[in-house]
This record gives C-alpha cells, sequence and structure tokens, in this order.
C-alpha cells in the first residue's frame, strides 16, 4: 500500500486555493447580477411554477450562447452534486434534480454547502478510494483521482467564469 497522504494533502491544497477563488467572487453577488444577461440570447436561469430552471439544450449549439452568472452558478451546482452524489454511492439528482435556488445568497449557500461535503470526501481519501473506478464525466473508467483533479478544474473555470462576468457586468451597467 502506498502512502495517500501525499495525494490527498495536494488534492486538498488544490480545492482550497480553487475555493478561496470562489469565495472572492461569491460574496459580491446580488440577485441582479446574477440574472443580468451579457448578451442576446444568453442561458439563464427562469423562474417557473416549480422553482428556477436553467436553459438548455441535449445537443450543445454552435456557437455556444452567453450565460449569466446564475446560469454558471446553476451549472456548478449540478455537475457538483453529481460528483459527489457518485462519491457517496448514491443515485445523482440528474440535470433536472439540481435547481437555481432564485437568489445570490441562496447561490452562496448551496455551493458553500456543497464545499462542506467536498471537503468531507477529500478528508476520506484513501488507496482505495483514490483508485477506485470512476466513469463520471466520462463513458470510461479512470481513477477517481482523475474525477477529483476534473472536479478542481472546472470549478475553477466556472469560478473564472463568474469573475469575467463580474468585471463586465461592472463595465456596462
Amino acid at each position: 500500500m502506498t502512502d495517500v497522504a501525499p495525494a490527498r494533502e495536494a488534492l486538498t491544497w488544490q480545492f482550497d486555493m480553487v475555493w478561496s477563488l470562489a469565495q472572492y467572487h461569491l460574496p459580491a453577488l446580488t440577485d441582479e447580477m446574477c440574472t443580468w444577461e451579457p448578451a442576446p440570447g444568453a442561458w439563464t436561469v427562469r423562474p417557473t411554477d416549480d422553482g428556477w430552471v436553467a436553459d438548455w439544450a441535449d445537443e450543445e449549439p454552435d456557437p455556444v450562447p452567453a450565460v449569466t452568472i446564475g446560469w454558471v452558478c446553476w451549472h456548478i451546482a449540478w455537475w457538483w452534486s453529481e460528483t459527489v452524489a457518485r462519491a457517496r454511492g448514491e443515485e445523482p439528482p440528474g440535470r433536472t434534480g439540481v435547481r437555481y435556488p432564485g437568489s445570490a445568497d441562496g447561490v452562496r449557500a448551496q455551493l458553500t454547502a456543497l464545499a462542506e461535503q467536498w471537503r468531507e470526501i477529500l478528508a476520506d481519501l484513501d488507496d482505495a478510494a483514490l483508485s477506485r473506478p470512476s466513469t463520471f464525466p466520462w463513458p470510461d473508467e479512470r481513477p477517481f483521482a482523475t474525477t477529483i483533479a476534473w472536479a478542481h478544474a472546472e470549478l475553477m473555470k466556472n469560478v473564472a467564469e463568474i469573475g469575467l462576468l463580474r468585471t463586465v457586468h461592472r463595465a456596462r451597467t
């Protein structure tokens, strides 16, 4: 058996670094900022009788539409909820099972709760957990450690998108 501590420590450090970027942007979000559309036809989140739903197409359009901060936050909540559920051996909620919470305060609470769950998963990593097969988000098996690294990269990309949209929002409004 190898010493899992260095791998767990590196992955935890990586997550802490990415989450610190999220902590820079999330507190500044407002309800208006979350639904502000940076371009005509932007994908966003919309209130319905059953809660907020995100725009979606089963086949990605070309070109990909601009998105709102609310949509990006929903997207993070969706893929992260899927990843957490699969890491725990639970049934994943699916795209339509994750809703935008309807406000910037709700976004902060939703993503902070996911971050806390993720920290628990990272804290429990051992050799078996790091090497067990994972097919999310790909169809072919890879070690769960690869899924963790993907999740951190995806979170960093999505948080950077939020940051860019905040910058454009400030410049335009």
